[in-house]
């Protein structure tokens, strides 16, 4: 078991990769990527920060260096409050990207963070927040052998069931979403986390539910809170806030109630349709008008296409309707201006609107409920168990026009009820939704988990140093790569002897005992490093010395005999000999015209709750190992004990077991006769594509990397 001084109490690492986050005055709204998110892992970091069982919040970002966003997006620190900080980590390009296209580059940041633990230390629990940072701070925690907790805010599949209908175009929304990685991200982080916080029940329910690692009691239901200080009713002498001047420019009558609006142009948010309504209403048109507050725009054109053309058809029915004078629509606001929207719509005794098609929490029903506004809200999601809780306004089937349109009069028209409502919403909001709440409830949850895990393995720092001293590293697969070319071979074998400054590593799916055979044929020099048995054994040096730590933390929830079990009977699906099977490592043959394909073997083994990696490897072997083992894991293993610069490490492969170790800030090349399944890694960075095959194509890479003299990536592609 596992226990943080309970005089220093937790440190707490939360990680949300995409959009931009900065602690004053975030850019909520700013594109698709800067939603309820920021201010959720602001504010909740913020609020750990000030608790005495918390010693360190670290919320951690990437960096951004571009001249379209504010300068505050390069600084690596700032202050969010007592004990708790803003840390942003580079990696990929320096230039802002939308979070579809950040996949490419996760690898880079799991590496950058492996670095940064080292030098400022391992925090007791690791959060992901959204499937980028899951899937992240899935592999650190794997790795690191820390707990890990999820927030998925919303879902991969969840998003594609919804937007596939009405639409055959699944591969137009494959290729903008990337719902095929995000999913598979989803999936990897609920198999590791030790909890998944939540925002409501029917997300638990209809949304996790759907996922092959949807494990029940690992669900916790924690609503976030709402900042009371900035979201409350305005004082009886409140002068009207400037933003009511921006908005009164667009009104003929600016005095009257206000059908408020707020939200980015998203076509999920169903803006059209709220407009559609105000307009065929004449007696919506004769109490109210309409704000709509569609985050900020310097210039439409230059929004991202989805957008555009949700703002052209909210454009297009104010023009059909002849609304002009009646609806607002300004382009631009202030963070300040928020809490002051709610209030002067509140003041005019108005009420806030949210016609989502599909709503997973609504944080901004939470700032109405708080300012005294009552709300109109989809009946999908969070709008449901806010409006049960805090009794402040109606449920709406945000497809049903005529019942928007009753519900929406209704607040307006039914003055005792608009009293209650309001009321009712401050009151509900302070007693279910505040932030001492929300961290009251999940640190007794992240303690009970901390304290009962076992310590980190990686906080076993090396006592005596078992590698010799060399700058850089060579990494190679065995079989089709190094063998195949006798010549090469050589030649490669007379470089490494000949460099003193470089160590060579082997990493191979034979068995130790294969490896060492094979290798005695080939005559090549004993290894620094031999990873063997798909990553699953790590021994260094003439004397084989065994990763002590390496072998403590791979076994966790290893069930060979449930493996086989499921496996040995599949149709194309062949056990290999005993030879060929190790202690952590279960091989097939399969007849991919007949076994099924990777993906339902995956399913087939997550259904039976066993948590395990998949390798297929030249299109005919499959080798099922423990989920914290792999290439990829045992690599960084080996650089994070070691201390080794990622970028002084060149790693060699040709099949599918080779694809952990080739990604990430390491050099990669795969050789020329590499297996059709490392295709999918042609366009990534640091990833070279050799023309000659087998250790041909190592010292082909050897030579595009200058990796003997001083070392150049060409392929680095981060601008």
């Amino acid at each position: 078991m596992h226990q943080p001084s309970e005089a220093n109490g937790l440190k707490v690492a939360l990680i949300s990769l995409h959009g931009l986050i900065r602690v004053q005055e975030p850019e909520l709204g700013r594109d698709a990527d800067t939603g309820g998110q920021v201010r959720y892992v602001l504010e909740l970091a913020s609020e750990l920060g000030q608790r005495k069982d918390v010693r360190n919040v670290e919320l951690i970002t990437r960096q951004v260096i571009d001249p379209r966003v504010d300068p505050q997006y390069g600084q690596l620190e700032e202050v969010i409050g007592p004990n708790a900080r803003l840390v942003r980590i580079p990696f990929g390009p320096k230039r802002y990207l939308k979070k579809e296209s950040l996949w490419p580059y996760i690898d880079f940041f799991i590496d950058q963070m492996l670095v940064h633990f080292r030098r400022h230390g391992l925090p007791d629990v690791i959060h992901g927040h959204y499937a980028d940072a899951g899937f992240a701070g899935a592999q650190l925690s794997r790795l690191l052998h820390i707990p890990f907790v999820f927030t998925g805010h919303s879902l991969g599949r969840v998003k594609r069931q919804r937007m596939l209908l009405g639409s055959d175009n699944q591969a137009s929304l494959e290729k903008r979403y990337r719902f095929q990685t995000r999913i598979e991200a989803e999936e990897m982080a609920l198999e590791t986390a030790s909890m998944v916080v939540t925002s409501t029940n029917q997300e638990v329910q209809q949304q996790y539910g759907i996922y092959d690692h949807y494990q029940p009691e690992r669900m916790e239901v924690i609503p976030p809170g709402v900042d009371l200080k900035a979201f409350c009713p305005a004082p009886p002498e409140w002068p009207p806030p400037p933003i009511a001047t921006e908005i009164g420019w667009f009104l003929k009558n600016p005095e009257k109630p206000v059908i408020l609006a707020m939200c980015r142009p998203d076509e999920r948010k169903n803006l059209e349709t709220l407009v559609q309504v105000f307009g065929e209403s004449e007696p919506l048109q004769e109490k109210a008008n309409l704000v709509l507050v569609m985050g900020s725009r310097d210039d439409l054109r230059e929004l991202p296409k989805a957008q555009q053309s949700v703002l052209n058809n909210v454009l297009y029915l104010i023009d059909r309707f002849d609304l002009y004078g009646l609806v607002a629509y300004p382009k631009s606001h202030l963070p300040n201006d928020v809490a002051d929207l709610y209030r002067l719509a509140a003041k005019q005794r108005g009420v806030f609107v949210n016609p989502a098609l599909t709503e997973p929490f609504g944080l901004t029903l939470l700032e109405a409920a708080a300012s005294g506004l009552p709300v109109v809200a989809t009946n999908d999601g969070g709008p449901m168990d806010i409006i049960a809780n805090c009794q402040n306004g109606l449920l709406i089937d945000p497809l049903d026009h005529e019942a928007i349109e009753k519900a929406l009069m209704r607040v307006l028209t039914e003055s005792g009820h608009w009293d209650e409502w309001s009321a009712n919403g401050i009151r509900g909001a302070r007693e279910f939704y505040t932030w001492k709440m929300h961290a009251d409830r999940y640190l007794r949850d992240v303690v009970d988990i901390v304290n009962h895990a076992e310590r980190p393995a990686a906080m076993d720092r090396a006592k005596s140093r078992q590698l010799p001293e060399f700058d850089r590293l060579i990494i190679t697969d065995l079989d089709n790569t190094l063998t195949g070319d006798d010549q090469s071979l050589a030649e490669f074998i007379e470089i490494v002897k000949n460099a003193d400054h470089i160590g060579l590593g082997i990493a191979t799916g034979r068995t130790l005992d294969s490896a060492l055979s094979l290798m005695e044929e080939l005559h090549l020099p004993r290894p620094d490093v031999l990873a063997t048995d798909c990553g699953t054994g790590l021994h260094y040096g003439q004397n084989l010395t065994p990763d002590l730590t390496w072998q403590r933390q791979i076994g966790e929830a290893w069930q060979p005999d449930e493996v086989r079990r499921i496996l040995d009977y599949l149709p194309g699906v062949f056990p290999q000999e005993e030879e060929h099977q190790s202690e952590y490592k279960v091989c097939y043959e399969i007849d991919a015209a007949v076994a099924p394909n990777q993906t339902a073997i995956r399913k087939l083994l997550r259904e039976a709750g066993l948590r395990v990696k998949v390798v297929i490897s030249l299109g005919m072997y499959m080798d099922i190992i423990p989920v914290r083992g792999g290439s990829g894991l045992c690599l960084r293993h080996l650089l994070f004990k070691w201390g080794f610069n990622p970028e002084q490490v060149l790693v060699a492969g040709d099949s599918g077991n080779d694809a952990g170790m080739l990604l990430g800030k390491t050099l990669g090349v795969v050789v020329g006769n590499h297996g059709s399944e490392l295709e999918y890694l042609r366009k990534r960075p640091r990833i070279y594509f050799a023309n000659a095959s087998h250790a041909a194509g190592i010292l082909e890479g050897i030579q595009y990397y200058q990796f003997l003299n001083d070392i150049v990536i060409p392929n680095d592609w981060t601008e």
